[in-house]
């Protein structure tokens, strides 16, 4: 069996003039938590519905838990969840009737039925709400209900496009808790958000899709790095913070120090990595150290730098295209 819970070679797909995708390849280990990430239009959504089995690439191939999403179809579809950027419900049904209704689609038993639909309910905090009509739930329910469909009949991956979109902060937090669980459970999950920050407290990999291409795909550690052009240290001292700014200033590794709302802010050389010379320095002359801290490096940060790192070398080989 593949240790893949997704494989992805040269897809390719076009809608009329526009490439959505232009040979993205990609590969998701099973039990990954793996953010996908890019811009609108970046692809996201055509590569998702390829492998959800509703949308059929122009070329190259798609696998699911080691199967073909186009000759295999029938197979790849109960091992997945799909939840798509706006999935409708039916309004006028119960809760725990229109989870019910599912159950009878992927045919389970009846004499599990009633079971399975409420361990989904119960694992998607919807308890309070079983028999509650759906056009009565707010967004953040009919999202943790467009969940529990997607778990009915237990699959292996889940696919969520944007499924945080339009929730205020305590239900994206909540929904977040959920999907964490259902990672420690073994399931593989594949999510796409513009919420870059959250992703980062979610997902143990991501990759990063522009223009239908694959530009980044690892940790996310991995991603952070590569957009830290330099450290940057913050400094709490009790006292002398400007004549700790010049002292620390005259080393050859410090680029600026600097005083700011109280604090001393340090910035190294590029390729500098050991920063220990600054507590050494300061306790030698007598400076009270409170605390030395690394500035954080946002996943915003990565993307910006990535896609555009991406951009302009897109930029350079059509104008090398154009002089030809």
């Amino acid at each position: 069996m593949s240790e893949k819970a997704i494989m992805i070679r040269g897809l390719t797909k076009r809608f009329g003039n526009t490439q959505a995708l232009d040979n993205l390849s990609l590969d998701v280990d099973k039990g990954d938590i793996f953010g996908f990430l890019g811009p609108n239009g970046a692809g996201k959504t055509t590569t998702m519905r390829i492998l959800a089995t509703l949308l059929r690439q122009d070329g190259g191939t798609a696998e699911v838990m080691g199967r073909n999403v186009v000759r295999e179809a029938q197979a790849v579809r109960p091992l997945i969840g799909y939840m798509p950027d706006s999935s409708g419900a039916y309004r006028d049904m119960y809760v725990f009737e229109y989870l019910e209704f599912f159950a009878a689609a992927y045919r389970i038993p009846v004499s599990r039925r009633s079971q399975t639909v409420n361990d989904c309910i119960e694992l998607t905090g919807l308890t309070g709400k079983k028999n509650d009509l759906i056009e009565g739930l707010s967004r953040g329910m009919r999202q943790r209900l467009g969940l529990a469909r997607c778990l009915i009949h237990d699959p292996q991956l889940l696919i969520l496009d944007e499924p945080a979109s339009g929730l205020d902060p305590r239900a994206r937090i909540e929904i977040q808790a959920i999907l964490r669980t259902l990672g420690e459970m073994g399931k593989t999950v594949f999510i796409s958000s513009h919420i870059l920050s959250e992703l980062r407290t979610l997902c143990n990999k991501i990759g990063i899709v522009e223009r239908g291409k694959v530009i980044y795909a690892g940790t996310i550690e991995d991603a952070l790095q590569s957009a830290r052009t330099a450290h940057h240290l913050q400094v709490r001292l009790l006292g002398g913070l400007d004549e700790a700014a010049n002292l620390l200033g005259q080393r050859d590794e410090v680029k600026e120090a600097s005083v700011e709302n109280n604090n001393l802010w340090v910035e190294l050389n590029a390729g500098i990595d050991d920063y220990s010379f600054v507590a050494d320095m300061l306790v030698k002359n007598d400076y009270k150290v409170l605390t030395i801290r690394e500035e954080e490096v946002l996943l915003e940060d990565a993307f910006l730098r990535l896609t555009d790192g991406f951009a302009a070398q897109a930029a350079a080989s059509a104008e090398a295209g154009a002089v030809e």
